[in-house]
């Protein structure tokens, strides 16, 4: 978990319709698994984890999807831009947070990714965050 600067962040997506502000520092990662690249469009996600309890939401143009059988997607119902990521109960990861989108932070130089997560997935020109502890995706969803 670090954080650099302030102990709240705001958020929200490209068009405005839907903010957040965080109210905790948030634990972030870089993932390169599949579903994350896919959900970004990019070559990895970079992810921001604060308890539930610790989210304000403004707006109500959020969407959510079922991205995997025991996971859970959202984004802008307006734009389109991708929010966050929450497990269900039972799924064997702490459904009691949420994970943010960095870049969707008003000011994601405020956050610092701490390690990478789906690293057998990691594309090789992926070059970010060097010298990061690294682990292996746990499940496995064919996206």
């Amino acid at each position: 978990m670090e954080e650099r600067g302030t102990v709240e962040l705001e958020g929200g997506c490209l068009c405005g319709a839907m903010r957040y502000i965080l109210k905790a520092a948030p634990r972030v990662h870089y993932c390169h698994c599949s579903m994350c690249r896919q959900c970004t469009g990019s070559a990895f996600a970079v992810l921001a984890w604060v308890k539930w309890d610790d989210v304000g939401w403004h707006g109500d143009t959020q969407k959510t999807y079922r991205s995997s059988p025991i996971a859970r997607r959202s984004f802008c119902g307006v734009c389109g831009s991708p929010l966050t990521l929450h497990y269900d109960e039972g799924s064997g990861v702490d459904a009691e947070e949420v994970a943010f989108h960095a870049g969707t932070l008003d000011h994601p130089e405020h956050v610092i990714p701490g390690y990478h997560y789906g690293v057998e997935s990691r594309l090789p020109w992926a070059d970010c965050g060097a010298g990061l502890p690294e682990q292996r995706t746990e499940e496995s969803w064919n996206a």
